[in-house]
């Protein structure tokens, strides 16, 4: 089973288009939450994807109430500054979710409430605010395909890791 990634309320067509890039690349799953902060005919969106869309495996949901209706028993994972357990402790399976709040105001406090026991957060410097929602999407997401030992991915030799 692929991993999944779910974007709540993503508003910068540039990183969702990345993030794209990067679902497509290596077999995750990409949710993105509305409403969006754009089109999904932006044309910084088609472009930060490239040519990948027909590899990406995409859906949309109308609301975070509606994708959990959609897949109620995921190993689910918040990514946010308010998390206490860095993302290399999470223990990540097949069946991982791992959400990411829009850029501007990060997850909703609604979701940190509820499951706050699967918060993570990425360390950085103090006094820094987050990194790049597509950076951050990539850093977790690598760290839960290499736990997984990097399922139907090539590796640099040619091989299957």
């Amino acid at each position: 089973m692929p991993l999944h990634i779910v974007l709540v309320e993503p508003e910068i067509p540039q990183n969702t288009g990345n993030i794209a890039r990067t679902c497509a690349v290596t077999g995750a799953v990409l949710h993105l939450v509305k409403p969006l902060g754009f089109s999904v005919e932006d044309r910084y969106l088609k472009r930060a994807g490239l040519d990948y869309w027909h590899m990406l495996e995409i859906y949309y949901h109308d609301s975070i109430d509606d994708f959990f209706r959609s897949y109620p028993n995921g190993d689910f994972f918040f990514c946010t500054t308010k998390g206490n357990r860095a993302y290399t402790e999470a223990r990540y399976t097949e069946n991982s979710v791992i959400f990411f709040g829009k850029e501007t105001a990060g997850l909703p406090d609604s979701l940190l409430k509820k499951y706050k026991e699967r918060l993570i957060r990425i360390p950085m410097k103090e006094g820094a605010r987050s990194l790049n929602l597509s950076n951050s999407v990539a850093i977790v997401l690598y760290e839960a395909l290499r736990q997984l030992d990097f399922p139907n991915l090539k590796c640099y030799s040619g091989g299957y890791c």
